[in-house]
């Protein structure tokens, strides 16, 4: 039988527990930089990894995170080894070690972007958060020289009780400073985040209404919410036909975690995301694709069968809830997402968008612009023109349409901005 399985569309390598920073929150429980790393992923092991999730799908983008990744002496070999696969390869990082002969070097083998810890605008605050003295200060020098050397980068704010009042400052300092994305983690209590604060329900509701219309008004900046699939359930109710809501296919999906996503440990164990500590299998004893194909929670992850308010939901197919917070607290990967303060009205579960009804025409031309983008992109390129021409209520793309997105994207990302210590002050 022919195996129908989709390919990932994000898979996170934790290439090391070694990390330079001491941060209350980390789900990985990250050590220090003179942390045992006898058993991490070899160099050719990572390598071998990566062939098998290229040969999967050549538009697969790589995280490449810990720990701290930049501790790994390897991270540039493997990184063009992802490169010339043909897979996206971008870097998570605190940014401690981000000068600019890392960024060039890392940029000449193929780095797409960086994304950037930064969770708060407030110096002390940030590194009484990050466990270190003067870490703020050298993630703003990581940012500037991601700038000087042309390298896309991402800001990624993780949300809590204590910085929620930032978010609206976070946004214009992101756009200001020139990033491509602005990711908002909330976190999932695992790891050594089991034992720092979290975010209540009510700040996360207020926080997540807020972000979701900052979402749909921005139109300088990327905005996301990161682990916080109820964020489909606002977009919808603020603007059913904004792009980003279920009718528009794969943006409108909740929780990724083993259905499109999935991490790697340093030690090679694999699981659906960074805050399910369950192992599903090892790269050290199976191929990535066989694990991937037939893990059994993955399985139930792709067929859900959710208990409680989430089950009862009529936002369960676009929403779903957060599958690591039920299983991190109750041991219950169906149960209902704690977090959520939604009360179900009883009405019909919303269907996802059937995308092989729905298809839009592409004209040849645009097909061929199309053919022009890198491998890696060339989804999200897809994605992009069928949402606009959706959103315009067309039903083909062609190449006048490929052309202006293409102005559209060089205007919105060229333009200089000033560097990080100039936005600051």
């Amino acid at each position: 039988m022919e195996d129908t399985t989709a390919p990932p569309f994000l898979v996170a390598l934790n290439l090391t527990r070694r990390c330079n920073l001491n941060c209350a929150h980390c789900y990985l429980d990250a050590g220090t930089r003179e942390s045992d790393d006898s058993n991490e992923l070899s160099t050719p092991e990572v390598m071998a990894l990566l062939d098998d999730i290229a040969a999967l799908s050549d538009e697969t983008m790589v995280v490449f995170t810990g720990g701290e990744p930049l501790l790994r002496t390897d991270l540039v070999d493997l990184v063009a080894h992802a490169s010339g696969l043909g897979l996206m390869a971008v870097l998570g990082t605190n940014g401690m070690g981000l000068n600019d002969r890392r960024v060039m070097a890392l940029k000449d083998a193929g780095l797409q972007g960086a994304g950037i810890s930064l969770d708060s605008l407030d110096a002390p605050s940030h590194d009484e958060f990050r466990g270190l003295p003067g870490s703020w200060i050298r993630a703003q020098a990581a940012i500037d020289a991601c700038r000087r050397n042309d390298l896309r980068f991402q800001i990624h704010f993780s949300v809590n009780d204590d910085n929620a009042h930032e978010l609206d400052d976070m946004i214009t300092y992101a756009r200001d400073v020139g990033a491509f994305v602005l990711n908002v983690f909330f976190l999932v209590c695992t790891g050594r985040g089991e034992k720092a604060t979290n975010i209540s329900a009510e700040t996360y509701d207020t926080v997540m209404r807020r972000l979701t219309r900052a979402a749909r008004d921005e139109t300088e900046i990327m905005i996301r919410a990161k682990c916080a699939p109820h964020f489909k359930r606002m977009a919808w109710e603020l603007d059913p036909d904004w792009p980003i809501t279920t009718a528009h296919g794969y943006e409108a999906g909740g929780c990724l975690a083993g259905t499109r996503y999935c991490r790697v440990t340093p030690e090679g164990g694999v699981t659906a995301c960074p805050y399910m500590e369950e192992k599903v299998g090892s790269v050290r004893q199976a191929d990535f694709a066989t694990i991937w194909r037939d893990a059994p929670q993955f399985k139930a992850l792709r067929q859900p069968v959710l208990e409680g308010r989430c089950g009862a939901c009529e936002y369960s197919k676009i929403c779903g809830g957060c599958r690591a917070r039920p299983m991190a607290r109750d041991g219950a990967l169906m149960g209902e997402d704690f977090l959520c303060a939604y009360e179900p009205g009883g009405g019909a579960v919303i269907e996802p968008l059937d995308m092989t009804k729905s298809a839009l025409c592409w004209t040849p031309e645009a097909e061929e612009w199309l053919a022009r983008v890198p491998a890696f992109v060339r989804r999200f390129v897809r994605q992009k023109a069928e949402s606009h021409v959706r959103a315009n209520n067309g039903h083909e793309v062609n190449s006048e349409i490929m052309s202006a997105l293409a102005k559209t994207a060089s205007r919105r990302f060229g333009e200089q901005r000033p560097v990080a210590g100039e936005a600051e002050s």
